[in-house]
């Protein structure tokens, strides 16, 4: 009896986790992205200061819980180099956040083939992806406007077979639009779960 008990406990108290990449350009700020996560929804916990945040060479891990679910972030490595290692997460992700630099206008074209690239795997077909216009806050002569970033990603994402896909604003430096993109996500991922299942964890 005290073993049914538990096994109807377990699975009963068991999560959904999903599996979200953090992609993007090396110094889009992907993770102080996950940084500020982390500090808003992981109780107590010590967030880096921005200028603590080296390249990241490997990948960073963050899990954070929101309405009873799990979503479990890897913030991989943006450089050249790295990103042919991007391929061995696709197979257990549940949606890519693409932070994009608005103020770096010269590599914008760049960012938009590794998108492309991304989302052409046939791994990646149908997954939520939402892209952050990152360094919003900045007061600089060359940030590209959210309006001028929509142009540009969102033909793309039209033609890639995402299942939903939105562009963002955010500032990872001061939080803002942090609350709106994981509200946004996390309504993807439940929807898309006969697609792609969670984890049970």
């Amino acid at each position: 009896m005290f073993h049914l008990a538990r096994s109807l406990y377990t699975s009963y108290t068991r999560k959904d986790e999903y599996s979200v990449l953090i992609l993007g350009l090396d110094n889009a700020g992907k993770t102080t992205f996950l940084e500020q996560l982390k500090s808003i929804y992981v109780p107590n916990y010590k967030q880096l200061r921005p200028e603590r945040i080296l390249p990241t060479v490997g990948q960073n891990v963050g899990t954070i819980t929101v309405n009873g679910v799990l979503l479990k972030f890897w913030d991989v490595g943006g450089q050249d180099s790295l990103r042919e290692l991007w391929s061995e997460y696709y197979a257990n992700s549940h949606a890519v956040v693409f932070v994009i630099d608005s103020c770096d206008r010269d590599r914008l074209v760049e960012c938009s083939n590794v998108l492309t690239g991304v989302m052409s795997n046939e791994l990646m077909e149908g997954l939520p992806i939402l892209m952050l216009a990152n360094k919003q806050d900045r007061e600089d002569e060359t940030k590209l406007e959210l309006v001028d970033i929509k142009e540009i990603f969102n033909p793309i994402a039209e033609t890639l077979n995402a299942r939903d896909s939105r562009v963002l604003p955010v500032s990872a430096i001061t939080g803002d639009g942090v609350k709106d993109a994981i509200d946004w996500l996390y309504i993807r991922l439940i929807r898309n779960k006969t697609n792609r299942p969670p984890i049970k964890h």
